[in-house]
């Protein structure tokens, strides 16, 4: 039977985020709405993991978003939970919150409802702040992928937001 639930390919990227950002001394800390965990999950199945992972922030809801990570209301009325603006907020937030080094926030619609015409199943937004960067250095992405279904929606955000958690990363 395998140590883990979780898939593999999701465990092994967990491991290199850990692995690298232990070697560049800096510590990690995620914002996650759509994935619901999924990614702080990731980064504990590592063990040895406490010494880079220092907070994951799962806020669902619009109003834990903002009463947890300071999404201001009018970002969250005027762009929706589902946007750039919304991701950044949360990813400055899960900094502000914590003493990590970066941050990646992750808030998207996993389905099989939520969707619309503009932002349909699959709409997921990243964003990473890094403390200490100009304000105005915004590494933000919104990614459409395949609706083949809730659980591949989530799956595929996560593997998204581990990657931008790597040291030498960019968005995808």
């Amino acid at each position: 039977m395998p140590d883990t639930i979780l898939p593999q390919p999701l465990v092994d990227l967990a491991e290199r985020v850990i692995v690298a950002n232990r070697r560049a001394g800096r510590t990690i800390a995620v914002a996650e709405s759509c994935t619901g965990g999924l990614v702080s999950a990731a980064l504990t199945e590592i063990a040895g993991s406490s010494d880079v992972f220092e907070a994951g922030f799962i806020t669902y809801s619009n109003d834990m978003k903002s009463e947890l990570l300071k999404v201001s209301q009018d970002v969250l009325e005027t762009f929706g939970a589902v946007s750039i603006a919304t991701a950044w907020a949360m990813a400055q937030g899960a900094l502000k919150k914590s003493h990590a080094q970066v941050s990646v926030a992750i808030t998207g619609i996993a389905g099989p409802g939520g969707g619309s015409e503009q932002k349909p199943v699959g709409t997921v937004v990243f964003a990473r702040a890094e403390r200490g960067a100009s304000p105005d250095k915004v590494v933000a992405d919104m990614r459409h992928f395949e609706n083949n279904g809730r659980g591949g929606v989530r799956l595929q955000a996560a593997l998204c937001a581990l990657e931008l958690l790597l040291p030498d990363s960019s968005v995808p």
